[in-house]
């Protein structure tokens, strides 16, 4: 079995949930539901370089289990730059669209540095705990209680939404809707906020549910 693609998986599997239920919160939301034309394609998007971005970290962490050494400061670098080049690619995508966006590194940088030391470490933790023969939820439940599960998870995808709210604050939207863009921005990330909180409590009861 590969282990690595199992847990890159699962968290494809968490990023869309995440996206489908803060879609789905934004169209029973003004003024979202009128800046979600503009906003859709770019959080389908963003869901989808963040897949790619995640699914490196975990492979990074199965690099360094398997070389005996957690991954140092010289891989979390090389992530940071590999995520680069992804932004390149999503940004020459959403070019296609009729919306426009100018990153701000600055205010992203630090909070992707904090989502992938949190995903490489926790993905380092369970790939160790998974080599002694458990299944994937026996290792999830060996690194992490219930309550630390959750934390964990709802802590990352925080930090996701936090940049999602910086990306939306990069995009152009249309003349009418700008003089709402920042609290287009607000909105958005306190219903991803809330979104995070649901999906890592319901995605760590998931794990410790019993097997019949």
């Amino acid at each position: 079995m590969d282990r690595v693609r199992v847990l890159a998986e699962l968290d494809r599997r968490i990023l869309e949930a995440y996206s489908r239920r803060t879609t789905q919160a934004l169209r029973a939301t003004l003024p979202l539901r009128l800046a979600l034309p503009h906003l859709e394609p770019l959080l389908a998007r963003n869901v989808a370089k963040e897949v790619r971005k995640d699914a490196l970290v975990i492979r990074c962490a199965g690099d360094a289990l398997a070389a005996g050494a957690p991954p140092g400061q010289g891989a979390l670098d090389e992530l940071l730059a590999q995520g680069r080049a992804i932004d390149g690619d999503f940004l020459a995508r959403v070019g296609r669209v009729p919306i426009g966006i100018v990153v701000r590194y600055d205010e992203i940088l630090p909070l992707r540095r904090q989502r992938i030391e949190r995903l490489l470490d926790a993905a380092y933790r369970i790939l160790d705990a998974w080599r002694v023969g458990r299944g994937l939820h026996e290792a999830l439940r060996a690194c992490y209680a219930q309550l630390e599960l959750e934390s964990l998870l709802a802590g990352v995808l925080r930090l996701y939404a936090m940049e999602t709210r910086a990306l939306s604050r990069a995009v152009r939207l249309p003349a009418l809707l700008r003089p709402a863009q920042d609290a287009i921005g607000q909105r958005l990330f306190g219903i991803m906020d809330t979104e995070a909180a649901r999906l890592a409590r319901d995605a760590a009861r998931g794990a410790y549910r019993t097997r019949r």
